[in-house]
């Protein structure tokens, strides 16, 4: 499990900016930016260095006491926050020189995307060619820095290895028209799947525990582990952030609108707010952000809505216009979010993470939604744990793997049929199929007798070397696997003969022959069901408490919290 870094901690003094290629001179006398682009400050650094001309390459200096990956701490969260206020700072700098630009590169963190066994498969681009983007967002309440210790209290807790408390999953459309963000109670029991944490090799093996005790596991690469094993949704990058860090972001937008039904006053969290709406930033946006009691019945359901409140009106902010203008200002803030964030190596870059942000900002408000996993008490430990919810966290987690939008606004897609092979198949005959029941999910136990009844079918199709497989797997979706291009056509017929769409053919690294998982949308017998054709299917379940973008309700105060 990561520690605090010699590069976060260290003493050495830091480059003055200037020396690193930073030039106010590149902002207009109101403090206006120039929005340079990122890639023409890279290459002017480029070619710089070529003419002998760059001075001291672009080294990281030393770190101002901020942490490693983020914890929990005392029953309190932190709320990770959104890429698009990163694209906002990153936007302010990019006028900056190259060496600036490569040293705040050197302030993130990097980790690995996922350490578990059974990865899954990236999402297959659409018929445009387009992929839907599945981001991680972590919060969590480490104490490795003194800043952070002081805004999160308990301090009995330093050195502890870190819990994410605070878990969502982004996921952006392939066409970039919605946004779906799903959180998950901290106190949610899942299965946490093996993992083995790169830096030491120490090997966790698969247990049952509550979800913000999987970053223990290894670091965050396991809770994506986690939580691919949980929603069956191919997780393509993680973001984790720090107490610090989210004071920081609040700061960077100039502050948040936030409103409550009543006056709250929480001693747990140090939240003290008048009945109606307040711009909060700073350590008080920390403090709405960690509130549970002081809402609604005091839980982590509603200390999520009041996070997907809060995230709400920050993009609000963001989208109509919201700007950094003083140059000192939007370096410090620069430093302090990079530094802040622990990413996967596929985002370890400022220029990645700008990309990131402008697609995000491409996404309509009102195409936002904010939900939460439905879930009811865990029958082992009802007073502390929750689980999902069998059938509707299902449904929530399927609408994301299919890339539908949790508002029900989404046009109807056409259902796609199964082709004719794409290349010449075998004989049905000689064609080894293996089948798999994968029935069984995290909300659901599995069908007994599902591989075999499905062999059983492939047999009476003519597949004579078709056998079930008792190895136990939980998949959400059917599908057909196959090793190599040159067993695809294969692979389609099978998927033809069961009357699967052309989506479930893909191909996989982690099987032998054309193998046939029968997943939890496929538990009755006969044949495979048709898409639900009920408008309410198509979009979150009630229990999901979803969200709009534009929402500016209150929030709910728990009477026991009012003044």
């Amino acid at each position: 499990m990561r520690q605090p870094s010699a590069r976060r901690g260290g003493t050495e003094k830091e480059p003055e900016p200037a020396d690193l290629g930073w030039d106010d001179s590149l902002y207009d006398e109101r403090g206006g930016m120039d929005t340079v682009p990122l890639a023409r400050a890279s290459t002017e650094g480029r070619a710089a260095r070529r003419s002998g001309t760059s001075g001291t390459s672009g080294s990281s200096g030393g770190g101002h006491g901020r942490s490693a990956p983020p914890r929990r701490g005392g029953g309190r969260r932190v709320l990770r926050w959104s890429a698009v206020t990163l694209s906002l700072l990153i936007l302010g700098t990019a006028g900056a020189g190259y060496l600036y630009y490569e040293h705040l590169n050197g302030n993130l963190e990097k980790d690995e995307l996922n350490l578990g066994d059974k990865r899954l498969d990236k999402t297959a681009p659409n018929a445009d060619g387009n992929t839907p983007l599945n981001i991680l967002l972590l919060g969590s309440d480490s104490r490795n820095s003194e800043e952070n210790v002081r805004l999160g209290g308990a301090r009995g807790d330093v050195g502890r290895k870190p819990l994410a408390d605070v878990q969502m999953l982004l996921h952006v459309s392939a066409d970039r028209s919605n946004m779906s963000v799903i959180s998950v109670p901290r106190d949610t029991r899942v299965t946490v799947p093996k993992c083995t944490d790169p830096e030491d090799g120490t090997v966790y093996q698969e247990t049952s525990a509550t979800i913000n005790s999987s970053l223990q596991h290894g670091g965050p690469g396991c809770t994506v582990a986690t939580w691919e094993e949980l929603t069956g949704v191919p997780v393509d990058h993680f973001m984790m952030i720090d107490f610090a860090g989210v004071v920081d972001m609040a700061d960077a937008v100039g502050g948040v609108p936030v409103c409550v039904n009543a006056n709250i006053k929480d001693p747990k969290s140090g939240l003290r707010l008048e009945k109606g709406e307040t711009v909060i930033k700073g350590e008080q946006a920390l403090q709405w952000l960690r509130t549970r009691h002081g809402f609604e019945n005091g839980s982590d359901i509603g200390r999520a809505k009041a996070q997907h409140l809060y995230m709400n009106s920050m993009v609000r902010q963001l989208k109509a216009g919201t700007k950094l203008t003083n140059p000192n200002k939007l370096r410090k803030l620069a430093e302090a979010a990079t530094k802040a964030l622990t990413v996967d190596q596929g985002l370890g870059s400022v220029g990645k993470l700008y990309d990131l942000g402008s697609d995000l900002q491409r996404v309509p408000t009102e195409r936002i939604t904010m939900a939460t996993m439905p879930w009811v008490e865990d029958p082992q430990n009802p007073l502390a744990h929750l689980v999902p919810k069998p059938g509707d966290a299902d449904r929530l987690f399927s609408l994301v793997r299919n890339d539908v939008a949790l508002d029900g606004k989404d046009k109807k897609k056409a259902t796609e049929k199964s082709p004719e092979p794409s290349d010449p198949a075998a004989p049905k005959a000689e064609i080894p199929v293996i089948v798999q029941n994968g029935t069984g999910t995290a909300a659901q136990a599995p069908v007994q007798g599902r591989a075999a009844g499905i062999a059983g079918v492939l047999a009476r199709e003519g597949y004579a070397r078709a056998v079930a497989d008792a190895t136990p797997k939980s998949q959400a979706d059917t599908t057909v696997s196959y090793p190599s291009k040159d067993l695809r056509g294969d692979a389609e017929l099978v998927a033809k003969s069961l009357g699967l769409p052309a989506g479930a053919v893909r191909i996989a690294q982690d099987v032998e022959q054309i193998t046939v998982v029968v997943g939890a949308d496929w538990r009755t017998a006969g044949a495979y069901p048709e898409p639900s054709k009920n408008p309410a299917d198509d979009k979150a379940p009630e229990s999901a408490d979803a969200l709009n973008g534009n929402d500016k309700s209150c929030m709910d105060v728990n009477p026991r919290y009012s003044f």
